[in-house]
């Protein structure tokens, strides 16, 4: 089955969805004194193409076997995913401010195990990509038709393991499988550039076998087209190169790494929610 809970080309109703996306966010860090709000923003646009126009699931039987999967491979990410997952349905919306309590399921990095509709625990960089390639060749050797997404922080491109990853996807040819990166330009000690060259980015992801798209990652319509064009592209993965404003949604965050792990104050909370109003 498709996700109905928002009509597939519905961009209106897509837009209003990202916005309490964030709004979420913001809240469920702020109640916990703790998470990562910039980071969580900057995927909220993927998120909600994702889960309310794009992927195959049913919250009332999360473990569906023609569902497709999502990781979140940038597990520090987890306020966006999920504020997804309660927007869908998976859990109440309510649950989302224990986020970090002492007792919580919404640990601040996702849980498989105790997270309905999270399909891996991620938090150690790159190793959720590597559980994504695993995945969607399972679905290739199984014969299934599920997809399988997975979205990275262009930090986490520090890791080898996501190399090596990428190689193998390449190998076995699997055009069921999309990589989304969160091309923010920041990671926890800084500017991406200045902690470790990237650049040139997509010739790289094309040089290890991939159908490589970069797009404006805050554009829905170019969210949305790029992952038809993944799902249409055989005999190769795709990656889909976001770029994103850290802190997208709010003024005062966008483009900055203040907030890559810390939420914000209540005044400026209050400010925040104004703007997303």
């Amino acid at each position: 089955m498709k996700s109905t809970a928002v009509q597939k080309y519905d961009f209106i109703a897509l837009k209003e969805k990202a916005k309490q996306i964030r709004r979420h966010i913001l809240e469920m860090t702020y109640a916990a004194s703790s998470g990562h709000p910039g980071g969580s923003m900057s995927i909220a646009d993927i998120v909600t193409v994702l889960y309310f126009a794009v992927m195959r699931y049913d919250p009332q039987n999360p473990a569906w076997e023609e569902r497709d999967r999502f990781v979140l491979s940038k597990g520090h990410g987890a306020p966006a995913l999920y504020s997804a997952l309660a927007e869908a349905g998976f859990f109440p919306t309510k649950e989302l401010k224990t986020l970090r309590k002492c007792g919580t399921r919404l640990e601040g990095h996702p849980s498989h195990q105790k997270v309905p509709g999270v399909e891996a625990s991620t938090g150690s960089l790159g190793q959720g990509f590597s559980m994504s390639v695993g995945m969607a060749l399972a679905a290739k050797i199984d014969k299934k038709e599920n997809r399988v997404y997975a979205l990275l922080g262009d930090g986490e491109c520090n890791e080898g393991i996501v190399w090596e990853a990428a190689m193998a996807a390449n190998h076995y040819k699997l055009d069921n499988l999309t990589a989304i990166v969160d091309r923010n330009h920041y990671q926890i000690d800084g500017v991406t550039e200045d902690v470790m060259s990237l650049e040139p980015f997509a010739d790289k992801w094309r040089g290890f076998g991939w159908n490589t798209v970069v797009i404006d990652g805050h554009n829905l319509h170019e969210i949305f087209d790029a992952l038809e064009r993944a799902e249409s592209t055989k005999g190769k993965p795709t990656v889909i190169i976001a770029n994103t404003l850290k802190g997208k949604g709010v003024s005062f965050m966008e483009g900055k790494n203040d907030y890559h792990g810390k939420p914000l104050p209540k005044e400026l909370l209050d400010k925040a929610l104004e703007e997303l109003a």
